[in-house]
């Protein structure tokens, strides 16, 4: 494997693949995703980001995680459904992870050792942490669950990796 879009993920609906599948060899941002967050209304730019941009080889992929605070405690069609119905959510979802600790699934053991905007890298903070990451699997910008999907830095972020 010689990049994070190789990596071996599960849909939300089981299936195994890899980053690199569920984006289609394109640029993503990756976010660790969760139902019952007072940040889940970013689901909504998420998904306004995903179809802006899905059309230049772009896709946002969804990781529901219910490490902080239980606030992802759906099973898996709890989950597509509630994004379906409430936000409208087209993009691709894996299954539940941990995304710290131990446990962490290999995805994220990777992406937390890459720094944010302020050279910190580490643990995931909290749900809706988000990373980019360029259509040759190389992670070019992270940014933490407060910054907007739609910010200006993450978009120019987006529009780094994308072919223009």
């Amino acid at each position: 494997m010689d990049d994070l879009l190789d990596r071996p993920v599960t849909t939300l609906q089981g299936t195994a693949t890899t980053l690199r599948e569920l984006t289609g060899g394109g640029a993503a941002l990756v976010v660790n995703v969760a139902s019952r967050c007072g940040l889940t209304p970013q689901y909504a730019a998420l998904e306004a980001l995903h179809e802006e941009y899905r059309d230049r080889g772009f896709t946002v992929v969804g990781v529901p995680c219910n490490q902080f605070m239980g606030q992802e405690p759906g099973t898996a069609e709890e989950i597509a459904g509630f994004c379906s119905a409430t936000y409208g959510v087209t993009f691709p979802m894996t299954e539940k992870v941990e995304v710290n600790g131990a446990g962490a699934h290999p995805l994220f053991q990777e992406l937390t050792a890459v720094p944010d905007v302020d050279g910190q890298a580490g643990d995931v903070a909290w749900n809706f942490e988000k990373w980019v990451i360029g259509g040759h699997g190389q992670v070019v910008a992270r940014f933490r669950p407060r910054t907007e999907p739609d910010a200006p830095e993450v978009r120019a972020a987006i529009e780094s990796v994308l072919p223009r």
